[in-house]
């Protein structure tokens, strides 16, 4: 069945998923991501510490920050849960245009819908500047590193709405062709901007490896776990919405 329902009622239903997206997110990003940022964050005092030589810029180093780390621990359940609901809202936009091209059921629009957000916001940019813990990075380049991000993510857009386009093109051929067109088309984009994007490498060769990682892939099953509930909320919303209208429109039938 087709998704039906006014703006209203689909941007209502992205903020509700979009919520119940962060919240969940903010979990998985305490339990799996905290610890290593915590022993990331050991790191770099420790180098701190190591090479203080009682200046004023160390002393102002040393001080206690601004937010506790469960200040900071408790703000991102806030900052998650408000970025869950912007991405709803801009997620329930993007539904309501892409229902008016399209026969597939809300569910499933809102499952491949999601699917590719995240392949493009956060696939394609990891594999280009994947994410860093706090120890790593050098903070005179972080407008450069900024607008990077930005740059991969527009990347990222434009290679999913390529394939998008190849996949529509080809209507009327074969499901398996129109597939390999469409990845074809993502690859070639992707490559492309890969090729003229800089690379960034700013973590010390002393660093350790396992930690890197280990953070990289808790960020990645952070930003999965936001964009894999946004989809499949707003996918049960729109069911349990079509499931509570369905016997009320028959008995309205029934009663003409």
């Amino acid at each position: 069945m087709p998704l039906t329902g006014s703006f209203k009622t689909l941007l209502l239903r992205g903020l509700l998923a979009g919520l119940i997206a962060g919240l969940l997110a903010a979990t998985v990003g305490y339990f799996i991501g905290e610890p290593h940022i915590e022993a990331a964050i050991a790191i770099e005092e420790a180098g701190s510490g190591g090479h203080s030589h009682g200046t004023v810029e160390d002393q102002a180093h040393d001080e206690e920050p601004l937010v506790s780390r469960s200040g900071q621990q408790a703000g991102q359940f806030l900052a998650l849960a408000l970025a869950g609901m912007a991405f709803g809202a801009i997620f329930a936009a993007v539904v309501n245009t892409a229902r008016r091209f399209t026969t597939l059921s809300g569910p499933r629009l809102s499952l491949i819908a999601a699917s590719l957000a995240w392949v493009a916001i956060v696939v394609v940019p990891f594999f280009k500047y994947p994410a860093n813990p706090p120890a790593v990075g050098d903070p005179e380049t972080i407008d450069q590193r900024t607008w990077l991000w930005v740059a991969v993510v527009v990347l990222g857009l434009l290679a999913v709405a390529a394939a998008v386009a190849a996949y529509r093109v080809l209507a009327g051929q074969l499901d398996s062709f129109r597939l390999i067109a469409a990845v074809a088309a993502f690859v070639l984009v992707t490559t492309a901007g890969y090729v003229l994007l800089p690379g960034v490498n700013e973590v010390s060769d002393d660093f350790p490896a396992t930690l890197l990682w280990q953070f990289r892939v808790a960020s990645l099953a952070e930003t999965a776990t936001l964009w894999a509930a946004l989809g499949l909320a707003f996918a049960a919303l729109t069911e349990w919405s079509s499931a509570r209208s369905t016997p009320v429109a028959r008995e309205v039938a029934t009663s003409g």
